[in-house]
């Protein structure tokens, strides 16, 4: 694969925050009487709000605005755990030594991906890219358009690195080439992703005149 950036996902693709997501979300659904593993079945990939009005239909939007704001504030105060995923740390210093633009866009807040970006000590990305900025979260192409914006690019010059169905449906939206990190089997659209790895550690990044080259190690 060929490209001259990358977007990467955060979480679940750079960082593990899933024990903290899934502390903020189970206690969220005990406390509604909602089913846990109703909540863990849609809530990944996709904006905090987005899954609140989904399980809250009808609920008043400052009610809403109240429920959101707990979950961020717990998830943005609670990093024990939260660490980089095996490869990320060091693939992203690669892309920086070989000078080759990257951004982290992700579903989550600005106060919670500057957490967990701090928390995983990862080097800072040439754009961040969060919920704040976009009108329509993953899946919508929205946040991935962005992202290639930000670093100067079309989507289609820019490699998406993605866990999620949501956020690869997003990334092929947007008319990115996608890499999947462990994607669940039942993806859609997963004989349109380039390449599909169980690691980070796998990726081999080359800088050739046109921009990065990326192949399997």
């Amino acid at each position: 694969m060929l490209c001259r950036g990358f977007l990467f996902d955060l979480d679940g693709t750079l960082i593990d925050s899933l024990p903290v997501v899934e502390l903020a979300w189970s206690n969220w659904a005990k406390s509604k009487g909602v089913p846990v593993e109703d909540v863990f079945n849609f809530i990944h990939g996709k904006q905090a709000i987005f899954s609140l009005r989904h399980f809250m239909p009808g609920a008043s939007e400052q009610t809403l605005r109240a429920e959101f704001l707990a979950l961020e504030k717990f998830e943005s105060e609670c990093t024990d755990g939260v660490t980089a995923l095996p490869g990320a740390v060091a693939l992203l210093n690669r892309l920086n030594e070989l000078d080759i633009p990257w951004a982290i866009v992700t579903s989550g807040t600005m106060p919670v991906a500057s957490a967990r970006i701090r928390a995983g000590n990862l080097p800072a990305p040439a754009a961040l890219i969060t919920a704040e900025q976009v009108a329509r979260g993953k899946p919508q192409p929205d946040a991935y358009l962005l992202g290639a914006d930000k670093l100067g690019f079309a989507p289609h010059d820019c490699i998406v690195v993605e866990d999620a169905i949501a956020g690869i449906q997003a990334a092929l939206a947007a008319g990115c080439p996608v890499i999947a990190v462990n994607p669940p089997d039942h993806t859609p659209q997963k004989d349109a992703v380039g390449m599909v790895l169980t690691s980070l550690e796998q990726l081999r990044i080359d800088r050739d005149a046109d921009g990065a080259r990326v192949s399997l190690r």
